[in-house]
């Protein structure tokens, strides 16, 4: 029992350490992932089970269709901007951003953007093969998808995707505005994306919810992933040549 509270101390110091293999970063990284998975299941039990916020779901989506129905510039700008984080769009963008990385000599930066976005694009798909929740109905729609909706595939892409260019601009960034500036900038753009498709009549409030929670727990483990591999290239190299190389991630 002696030996049990020093070993207990060590791992929980091992888990808090900045700089440690298993440290903070992937400590935070399995937070994240376990608070999204929670926010998440509770999302997808209502959802079967047809709780009260299925309830709210109809009543937003058919305030917002009322509106849209209307037409104008508002419509017209969220048309082209769902159109563009569409799949081939965001794999587009993705791809721009990762030869842009590999550039840079940034390659764990690189395994956290394919793991994430390509990665979280193929969960997304098998989530909505799990739960086969209908679209939006509407007499006269204005996108016709034949896909299933729960959740938002493209909320979950742009919240990886903006997501990791947020953390990744923090990181290099050497103010405390230019590492909240990012943040602030991505929550704002895949804020629009996620209106766009519920007022664009694709998706119900539930959909954007549950695709904000696994696009954050996706990511964050993905980059703490990276992050973790990077970490023990550095301690194996270190060890190798009596130095510790600059870490990318």
């Amino acid at each position: 029992m002696s030996n049990v509270l020093p070993r207990l101390q060590r791992f929980a110091a091992a888990r808090f350490s900045p700089e440690g293999e298993y440290g903070l970063h992937l400590t935070v990284g399995i937070a994240f992932l376990l608070l999204a998975m929670a926010g998440f299941a509770r999302l997808a039990g209502a959802v079967v089970a047809g709780a009260p916020i299925t309830q709210l779901d109809m009543v937003v989506a058919n305030w917002l269709h009322a509106h849209a129905s209307q037409g104008g510039l508002l419509r017209d700008a969220l048309l082209v901007l769902t159109h563009i984080h569409s799949t081939p769009g965001v794999l587009a963008i993705a791809f721009g951003v990762g030869i842009w990385m590999v550039r840079r000599g940034q390659r764990y930066w690189v395994v956290a953007l394919v793991s994430s976005v390509p990665g979280g694009m193929l969960l997304n798909v098998a989530l909505k093969h799990t739960f086969e929740r209908a679209r939006p109905h509407f007499e006269e729609p204005i996108l016709t998808l034949t896909t299933y909706s729960f959740p938002s595939g493209h909320t979950m892409a742009a919240t990886v995707l903006y997501g990791l260019l947020a953390c990744y601009f923090a990181r290099h960034a050497r103010s405390w505005i230019g590492r909240l500036l990012p943040f602030v900038l991505a929550a704002l753009m895949i804020g629009l994306i996620a209106f766009s498709r519920m007022y664009l009549g694709a998706h119900y409030l539930t959909d954007i919810l549950a695709a904000l929670a696994e696009g954050c727990g996706w990511l964050a483990i993905c980059i703490g992933g990276a992050a973790t591999l990077n970490r023990r290239q550095a301690a194996r190299a270190r060890r190798a040549s009596g130095r510790a190389p600059q870490q990318e991630i």
